[in-house]
């Protein structure tokens, strides 16, 4: 059984990561977000809030399960059985950040392998970071996440001000 990990922060899970989880969903019999527990980011999400709205989002594709982790991503991997690492890349500056990343995994764990799908392109300018600055704003962020992720970051982003 072919096995890959899709980890991040989700923070929150976007419709960029559904579309990269989706793609690679056909591509493996199985995959698990790992939800990045700890982070230099500023999160505005717990890991079980994280977890809880990334599990609702995928709760319709069979293949794909949630779980939070931390440490090396590499240990997780290999803690899951997975031979794959699944990333999504979107500008010229996620392929820097990701290389850089790509080669320190291959030192840590030359059998785990990284497989980088393009973001489609209608998400090409889509970030977690960028969402939550236009929720704070009261943008509309309706078509970027799935319905329950627009209602907990609204809520989330209004409490927090």
């Amino acid at each position: 059984m072919s096995i890959a990990v899709y980890p991040g922060t989700f923070d929150p899970i976007t419709n960029g990561h559904l579309d990269i989880v989706k793609r690679a969903a056909r591509l493996f019999d199985g995959i698990v977000m790992g939800v990045y527990e700890k982070s230099n980011k500023h999160l505005i999400f717990t890991t079980e809030e994280r977890v809880e709205l990334a599990r609702r989002a995928v709760a319709k594709i069979p293949n794909v399960e949630v779980k939070s982790f931390s440490g090396l991503t590499v240990d997780f991997a290999r803690g899951e059985g997975a031979r794959v690492m699944i990333r999504g890349l979107r500008m010229n500056a996620d392929f820097e950040k990701e290389f850089e990343m790509a080669l320190m995994n291959r030192k840590l764990a030359p059998d785990l392998d990284l497989l980088c799908l393009m973001a489609s392109q209608e998400y090409q300018f889509l970030s977690s970071s960028l969402l939550k600055e236009v929720a704070r704003l009261n943008g509309n962020i309706s078509d970027l996440v799935p319905k329950h992720v627009a209602e907990a970051l609204r809520k989330k982003v209004h409490d927090t001000m």
